[in-house]
């Protein structure tokens, strides 16, 4: 796919960039919804620095016999290593089961070159974009009861997924905490751990119980549409977005949009839809997926800078796991950042 410089990227596209090596680390986590979490780091070094970005490609084994011979080694900029990212093929010893995850780990690679391209010129990403960093209203993504975390901070909003287990009694109590923000359907996951096959009911009885909240990527077939008629203008989307072309392609123009960089796989897809959707109007929010590094930073990095006071889905690490008190509340207030793509805030 031709790459496209919006002006926001022709800021970072002509920062210069020096790869010397790479390597990776990878990270594990026993998830409580029964599957152990995978990611990997690329770490890619140069002039004394290093750069990281998080491949968080779902399926565990594909992050087994990771390349670590891609000709990466040289000097240019920004823009013409992600060309030269855009040529390579990514997973040389076998192709992914899931499409989404050469976007994945093309992201990782690209993500590390703008972390190194940034600590070699001395520039936080903010620096590099002219753009200031501000506070990060978060919420927190669960499928487990919300109750224990609103014991340690009442004020705590949330990003649920609407299960086949939710009966009306479940939804009723769920609604009266008045801290549920978004409902994500996914109706466009499959061969994952969280597939959500779409239910008319359910929907029907979803947006009724919660009219205030964001409906995302709800199923767009006719029968389901029908079960949402009157709740378009809370639709929004997320796994069929890579580039803005798909937001274009959408038979519904949402007013909210989910933005997970790892979907759009270069800097340049991702601040190419950023731009244009925030041109048009849309209400921006981040996206996580369950990063165990410092995917994570980058995440709230882009939140701070772009879309600081959406129901960002990129709570702290700290919230991966069982609740447990002191854990940084919303929103997150950044201090002085480092050269880089990382994300600083208060504790």
């Amino acid at each position: 796919m031709q790459e496209r410089s919006s002006g926001l990227y022709a800021k970072l596209a002509t920062l210069a960039v020096k790869v010397e090596s790479y390597s990776v680390e990878r990270h594990e986590l026993d998830v409580s919804s029964g599957f152990r979490r995978v990611t990997t780091d690329v770490i890619l070094r140069g002039g004394g620095h290093e750069g990281r970005g998080e491949d968080v490609t779902y399926i565990a084994e594909e992050h087994d016999d990771y390349p670590l011979e891609l000709p990466l080694v040289g000097e240019g900029t920004l823009g013409g290593l992600s060309r030269r990212l855009g040529r390579l093929d990514l997973f040389p010893a076998k192709p992914p089961s899931m499409a989404a995850a050469r976007q994945y780990r093309r992201w990782a690679f690209e993500s590390a070159a703008l972390d190194l391209a940034l600590r070699q010129q001395g520039r936080s990403l903010g620096a590099a974009l002219s753009r200031d960093y501000r506070a990060v209203r978060f919420v927190v993504s669960t499928r487990l009861e919300i109750d224990p975390w609103l014991a340690i901070d009442p004020q705590l909003e949330f990003k649920l997924d609407p299960t086949p287990d939710w009966d009306a009694a479940a939804m009723a109590r769920i609604a009266a905490t008045g801290r549920v923000c978004a409902l994500d359907f996914k109706s466009f996951y499959e061969g994952t751990p969280v597939d959500n096959p779409p239910d008319a009911g359910q929907y029907r009885a979803v947006a009724a119980a919660f009219p205030g909240a964001i409906l995302e990527d709800p199923s767009l077939a006719p029968e389901f549409r029908a079960a949402l008629a009157g709740a378009e203008g809370r639709f929004s989307f997320d796994a069929p977005v890579h580039s803005w072309a798909d937001v274009e392609a959408l038979p519904v123009r949402p007013r909210f949009l989910n933005i997970k960089p790892s979907r759009f796989g270069s800097v340049a897809a991702l601040l190419d839809c950023i731009e244009k959707s925030l041109a048009a109007g849309l209400t921006l929010y981040g996206g996580g997926q369950f990063e165990l590094s410092v995917g994570r930073d980058h995440i709230e990095a882009l939140a701070s800078l772009f879309y600081p006071r959406g129901p960002n889905d990129v709570a702290p690490r700290d919230y991966h796991g069982e609740p447990h008190a002191g854990v940084p509340r919303s929103p997150l207030t950044p201090l002085d950042q480092a050269p880089g793509f990382g994300f600083a805030f208060a504790r």
